[in-house]
């Protein structure tokens, strides 16, 4: 049995942040009441809505898949499984009030490739019970993107992912060089030690784990086995995420803070996505114990969720990095953005009885170095 209140917090603080956003496309209310915060003279109305629902599933996803071992738990699960169907339906429709954007100008690309993410993170709850006609608008949308080229930078990625998408549920026309694209040029952009450049120059940032190596690490288990010089590429890839997940843990302060560098820190905790992935994977490595991982995760999201600000009155996440900061939104940052920090809950995706969740709480590898106790060397790459 779980002997901590971990995972009751971390759902709790999940459902907290999905809530507004799948009640209102439940209703088709989600364009009407969404408000959509953003820099002063940015116009971001047009993406928001799609930002909102791609990601906070694509963290949701591995919770939304697992069967709980707790009924209290099983209940809320299956209640949002269903919710979650219906509000995919409401954002794909034409016809519906809350139909997204999947074609105009190029932001759609990231967050359908968003979506798609989400789907292979829960293809039998998000893809498989869904009916015929939502399947065909959701395959029409993720199409839509294709009319444009995706920037030289992580943005290869997400038309990968959307392939890997298409080929995953069966499309015969899925478009194997836009994956071979995404994973070769990023295999050039290695610099070393767990780091891709995202582009051809270097920028310190958290890029690498909001996108790069969840996406690679994803894309190559849908279809590694397709090429052999993608399946060669695979474990490889996978160890370079595992290292950038162990230098993750580590920027994790005793207090549960971490540095605020880079671009796109209004994603708050999204920032350790691959953190939780390798989690969520149960392959961590060595040196990472479960217990510790969570221990460390949930005071950071005790941190920063718990900063004055982070809600409006009406519950939608603000733009912020602790509390509500509208001054660090970047032009491509509104209300919808920031619901990437949903990437940290990927956890809720192991049963209860995992070690993850079963085991005593674990002191992670800062707060036993700053106490004076033994911690495990780095180790590059």
């Amino acid at each position: 049995m779980v002997n901590n209140n971990d995972r009751e917090y971390w759902l709790h603080s999940m459902l907290k942040m999905a809530s507004p956003v799948l009640l209102h496309l439940k209703e088709r209310t989600l364009n009407r009441e969404m408000p959509v915060e953003m820099k002063e003279g940015t116009n971001r109305e047009q993406f928001s809505h799609l930002e909102a629902l791609s990601r906070l599933l694509v963290g949701m996803a591995p919770w939304l898949e697992k069967k709980s071992e707790n009924s209290e738990e099983e209940r809320l699960r299956i209640q949002y499984c269903e919710l979650t169907r219906v509000a995919i339906d409401s954002g794909t429709d034409p016809d519906s009030p809350d139909y997204m954007n999947f074609s105009n100008d190029y932001q759609p690309i990231v967050d359908t490739a968003f979506l798609a993410h989400a789907f292979l993170r829960a293809p039998n709850e998000l893809w498989e019970k869904l009916n015929a006609r939502v399947k065909n608008n959701v395959i029409l949308a993720m199409k839509a993107t294709r009319t444009r080229k995706p920037f030289f930078s992580n943005w290869l990625l997400f038309s990968a992912i959307i392939e890997a998408f298409l080929y995953k549920v069966g499309e015969k026309d899925w478009d194997p060089m836009r994956i071979d694209f995404a994973i070769k040029q990023f295999d050039q952009w290695y610099l070393g030690d767990g780091i891709y450049s995202d582009g051809p120059e270097f920028h310190y940032d958290y890029y690498n784990s909001f996108v790069i190596h969840p996406m690679l690490v994803d894309v190559l288990e849908t279809v590694g086995e397709e090429y052999r010089d993608w399946l060669d590429r695979k474990e490889t890839m996978i160890e370079r995420s595992k290292r950038y997940a162990v230098i993750q843990e580590r920027l994790i302060s005793p207090e549960g803070t971490f540095p605020p560098v880079g671009r796109s820190i209004a994603y708050r905790f999204g920032v350790f996505q691959t953190l939780a992935h390798h989690a969520l994977r149960k392959d961590l490595p060595n040196d990472l114990s479960p217990e510790q991982v969570r221990s460390a995760l949930t005071e950071v999201i005790k941190r920063t969720l718990e900063a004055p600000g982070t809600f409006t009155d009406s519950g939608w996440l603000t733009i912020g990095f602790c509390g509500h900061q509208p001054e660090i939104g970047e032009g491509y940052i509104s209300t919808g953005s920031v619901y990437l920090c949903a990437a940290v809950f990927l956890p809720l995706g192991l049963v209860e009885s995992d070690p993850f969740w079963s085991n005593p709480a674990g002191e992670w590898t800062s707060k036993r170095a700053w106490s004076g106790k033994d911690f495990p060397i780095d180790q590059c790459l």
